[in-house]
């Protein structure tokens, strides 16, 4: 594939990939706030205000002109260990009716381990009510790496379902072992049942939550507003960032396949870039840029970048092939999350001051 050819002009010689698109002079960014503290996702309300979570626990309202609330009461407690902490944050697509929202974050201990965990509750007045743990990952395991989080409600036979992303934890095996969560997407009801329709409930020793397995650390998830196909992004190593379709029972390869090589040393890892019965991304990075946020934007998906600082437009061209351009780069920090309401392009910076950004492509 042509696509595949320009990668590995980019594996020899990355900075032609890094300097391939220029900044572009179309984009305007208002300042919201730069007083949050290590934003991490972002949420919509109703009254055009919005929820933000905080890594360390604290999930805040921000409201269109900036003010930023007190904390909201009844968070569960959260292990903000490495790259874990209070993670995402969505409404239920019902929110107006059942004033619902789902929290992720990691929990547990040094000496039980952590995973990450959902909880539902209920946002009223600036506080949380009736909250309820629909899921845990399990094992638990020590470590503070890859815990992802990510999570995307779509509508099937008029069901809500739940789609929750989540990292293998740093241990590189557990994403092809489908005896355990990590590495994976599951798959659950608003209320954390199993479907009886996931791939793997019928499998004996497997987690039936799973939807689809060899994932490294899933940062970016999203529905395509049309053809409601689950889209993720995820982080490889050193190199290989990964932007695939996901869809049921499906092995995204990590790690026996891969783009990316060992850190530092720089060998390969597993057995190569391909293998039968493994997924292919529709769109790899080399060198990495840290993808971070997901979200859908007149006709082009919208990508985040930890690492190069910058918002990343990926047009499809064709059948897994997307033209890439490159937008802010290094003039707003380490974007966190992206997301998108009505016209209008929503930015969270990863900073001990982080921003919230309103972003506007010109015409």
């Amino acid at each position: 594939m042509r696509y595949s050819i320009i990668c590995n002009l980019f594996l020899l010689f990355p900075s032609l990939y890094v300097t391939a698109s220029p900044v572009a002079n179309n984009v305007d960014v208002d300042v919201v706030t730069d007083q949050l503290q290590q934003p991490w996702s972002l949420a919509f309300l109703p009254n055009d205000s919005f929820l933000v979570t905080e890594k360390k626990g604290q999930l805040r309202i921000v409201n269109r002109d900036g003010g930023i609330s007190q904390p909201i009461q009844g968070v569960p407690s959260v292990a903000a260990v490495g790259q874990g902490g209070l993670l995402d944050v969505i409404l239920h697509p019902e929110f107006e009716k059942n004033s619902w929202i789902y929290l992720s974050y990691s929990a547990g201990s040094a000496v039980r381990g952590y995973s990450t965990e959902v909880i539902r509750a209920e946002l009223t007045n600036q506080q949380l009510f009736n909250t309820r743990k629909i899921f845990t990952a399990l094992p638990k395991t020590k470590g503070g790496r890859h815990f992802s989080g990510k999570m995307v409600f779509r509508k099937e036979n008029d069901q809500h379902y739940l789609y929750l992303g989540l990292g293998d934890r740093g241990v590189r095996s557990q994403a092809q072992d489908v005896s355990n969560h990590h590495g994976t997407v599951v798959r659950i009801h608003d209320d954390g049942r199993v479907p009886t329709d996931n791939p793997f409930v019928n499998t004996p020793s497997a987690r039936p939550e799973i939807f689809s397995y060899g994932h490294r650390n899933i940062q970016g998830l999203a529905l395509h507003p049309e053809t409601q196909m689950l889209w993720s992004h995820e982080h490889g190593p050193q190199g290989g960032d990964e932007f695939n379709a996901v869809s049921t029972g499906k092995n995204y390869g990590w790690p026996i396949i891969t783009y990316g090589v060992n850190y530092v040393i720089g060998t390969s890892i597993g057995e190569g870039t391909s293998k039968e019965g493994m997924e292919q991304p529709a769109h790899y990075w080399v060198p990495s840029i840290a993808p971070s946020g997901l979200a859908f934007y007149d006709g082009q998906w919208l990508v985040g970048a930890l690492k190069y600082r910058l918002l990343a437009t990926l047009t499809p061209a064709g059948s897994h092939y997307f033209i890439e351009k490159r937008f802010l780069q290094n003039q707003w920090g380490r974007i966190r999350d992206v997301k998108v309401n009505g016209d209008k392009i929503y930015l969270l910076t990863n900073a001990s001051k982080g921003k919230l950004l309103r972003v506007t492509f010109s015409k």
